[in-house]
């Protein structure tokens, strides 16, 4: 009954938007004025423009490949990707008339379209041969295949070629006319091969086979569903794209029981996006989860692309995909596990294990990697606040051994991700830091000023001051253009700025003479905007309350510039009996001395590398400050606070280890999400 229901309201849906449709309005053949070369009076592929003309720059493209006519050569014709035609020997008519040899019958139809190896090949074929109706579709779909093995520059040069050709309108004016007594299937892969050659989508042909389609929209199977959601994916925005989209998401609901394949559910998926609403993801999500023992490992990744295309959010369905791909690291592709996951950042998912194990493969098969590729790993994980330690220690070494092959970009990105997720590079660390800067020398005339700022920052961060780029920044015509920054940039730049200058007055450089970054630049911190974990704050005065000789300051701004949580004054331990002697004999001793300073800081989780308890790179910077003001940082996590019983006495063993044995002293759980 649901299904009839549905079939009814597909029907209605379809009416109403025909009815819009101002392609209804068109007569069925369509002129236009061309300026050079007239096409048949039955032209066909275009409402507004001539794809024959000779002047190259009036045609454009509308293919998924992003086919541009600029870039195309003169009027000769380059070769076939793999030598002449073909077609010239196979199938050309016999002239000689010869009564000696006997003629043998031509090979089927089927056989000439496989030897086709461009779309001009396959336009030859069918005027030598009418190809009969199932075989419009074949020929169609061949000419895309043909297409898409080809570099770009030679795929442009040949479909330009194959809008020219002389059969193309006479090719596609016949698949017009049959549209209707063709199989779906048929159907629906000639529209998606005609989106993909770049025939314009709102040309009568497309707009025939679309309409066509609506009309047996009830009548299609799971895989011709499949082949017309993928078909829509690329498709332009127009009434007709709109109609049938909105009637394949009726069908897709009411057929959702019976979709059987794993590929037609995807693309189904991705065809409904992320206007789906929630109760239809949810149903999706429940089907998806009854189909994991038919999953491929293509199947597994094309999942979690599918669910960032349609912004649903499945735990237990990404855990499965998460699972299978890294059990099979060694049989994917770059493009593919990079795919995997700029998903998974965009789903804001993170898998321990998924990630260690990329990592892990990446780095033991680092010769097999360009430097291009290596750094899109690092930035992505980044991204995703992991730090791939093996990642971050093979390619260091690469690094210092050849700094001169990197790009500006890649070293942008390098200093971005080495300085954000704060790994320890121990012993290669001062030559890593020096091949980055020498590196660097020789693009500093080339970089703009904003560029400058990131990388004197991000060399802040990693505790390094080459003089070359701070003299550079802090030059007066370099610090003149930054104040020109657009207004939604500023604050990010405030805040670069008012690291670089923190970093300048407190840590040793190598600059010739102090220098500092005019206050203007600076901008207005305000840390006490900030907010302090109550949870904190309340243990810590639970803590306090029965200490003698021990200060509790809450939300403390040092310098103007950071804030801490709480600090805690407390007498350093070997003096506290002789300060009580200096007080009893009216001695005062400087608090710098006699006391310690403990700066109790309860980061967020986006403060440390996911899963571990490491502090990312402003976080860290942060910790080194304090300790050169003479502050002892002890961190405290959200986590470790949730639990009241729990909370004072974890709190009292950070602040007062000495009141307890080693072996009852809470240690610092890694972090995660």
């Amino acid at each position: 009954m649901s299904v009839q229901l549905t079939g009814v309201a597909v029907r209605c849906v379809l009416r109403v938007c025909s009815r819009r449709s101002p392609w209804q309005q068109r007569s069925f053949l369509v002129t236009t004025s061309v300026k050079h070369k007239p096409f048949p009076s039955e032209h066909i592929i275009s409402t507004k423009q001539s794809h024959t003309c000779p002047d190259r720059s009036s045609v454009r493209f509308y293919s998924r490949g992003g086919i541009h006519n600029e870039d195309l050569e003169e009027k000769t014709r380059l070769p076939s990707p793999v030598g002449e035609s073909p077609l010239t020997d196979e199938i050309q008519p016999d002239e000689t008339g010869s009564e000696q040899t006997p003629r043998r019958p031509p090979p089927p139809f089927h056989d000439h379209l496989q030897r086709c190896r461009s779309p001009s090949d396959v336009l030859d074929l069918t005027t030598r041969y009418s190809p009969t109706l199932g075989q419009v579709s074949n020929c169609m779909t061949r000419m895309w295949s043909t297409a898409k093995k080809m570099s770009d520059e030679q795929q442009r040069y040949e479909l330009q070629l194959m809008l020219e050709h002389p059969a193309f309108d006479k090719f596609l004016q016949q698949a017009m006319k049959r549209v209707g007594d063709m199989r779906n299937e048929d159907a629906a892969y000639c529209l998606l091969s005609m989106v993909q050659l770049g025939v314009p989508q709102g040309s009568r042909v497309v707009q025939t086979f679309l309409r066509s389609c609506q009309e047996n929209l009830n009548d299609f199977d799971e895989k011709g569903l499949s082949i017309l959601a993928s078909c829509l994916e690329h498709m332009e925005g127009s009434t007709n794209v709109a109609a049938l989209k909105e009637g394949l998401r009726l069908v897709v609901r009411a057929q959702l029981p019976m979709i059987k394949n794993v590929h037609a559910l995807q693309t189904c998926m991705r065809l409904l996006g992320k206007d789906a609403p929630l109760d239809l993801k949810r149903k999706l999500e429940v089907k998806a989860l009854s189909m994991t023992d038919q999953f491929s490992l293509p199947n597994t990744q094309y999942m979690i692309s599918t669910m960032a295309t349609m912004g649903f959010y499945s735990k237990p369905l990404l855990d499965i995909c998460s699972r299978t791909i890294k059990e099979n690291l060694h049989g994917i592709p770059f493009n593919r596990l990079f795919t995997v996951l700029q998903s998974c950042r965009n789903l804001h998912y993170r898998n321990f294990d998924l990630l260690t194990g990329i990592s892990e493969y990446v780095a033991s098969t680092m010769d097999i990697w360009t430097k291009k590729q290596v750094v899109l790993f690092l930035s992505v994980m980044e991204n995703l606040a992991f730090c791939p330690d093996a990642i971050m220690e093979a390619f260091a070494k690469n690094v210092s051994a050849n700094p001169d092959n990197l790009t500006l970009k890649d070293l942008l990105c390098i200093l971005k991700v080495y300085s954000y997720l704060n790994y320890d590079l121990k012993h290669q660390r001062q030559q890593f830091l020096e091949s980055l800067s020498q590196a660097l020398g020789s693009y500093l005339p080339k970089m703009s000023a904003f560029e400058l700022l990131k990388v004197v920052y991000h060399l802040c961060l990693l505790g390094h001051f080459p003089s070359a780029p701070l003299e550079q920044l802090l030059q007066s015509s370099t610090l003149e253009k930054f104040h020109a920054t657009v207004p939604r940039f500023l604050s990010n730049q405030e805040r670069m700025f008012q690291t670089v200058n923190f970093c300048l007055r407190l840590e040793p450089t190598l600059l010739r003479q102090p220098a500092t970054v005019p206050p203007s630049l600076l901008g207005t911190p305000n840390p006490s905007g900030q907010t302090v974990n109550p949870w904190l704050l309340q243990g810590l005065r639970s803590v306090l309350e029965d200490q003698a000789d021990t200060m509790l300051h809450e939300m403390v701004v040092v310098e103007d510039f950071y804030l801490i949580d709480a600090v805690i004054t407390k007498p350093l331990p070997q003096q506290t009996s002789e300060t009580e002697a200096g007080r009893s004999a009216g001695e005062e001793c400087p608090p710098a001395e006699s006391s310690q300073r403990i700066a109790v800081i309860s980061p967020p989780h986006s403060a440390f590398c996911y899963g571990t308890s490491n502090p990312r790179g402003p976080l860290a910077v942060k910790i080194r400050h304090l300790k050169i003001l003479g502050y002892e940082p002890v961190l405290v996590t959200e986590e470790e606070l949730q639990s009241e019983e729990d909370r004072t006495v974890f709190l009292r063993g950070r602040i007062f280890p000495e009141h307890l044995s080693s072996h009852t002293q809470p240690k610092m759980e890694p972090q995660g999400s």
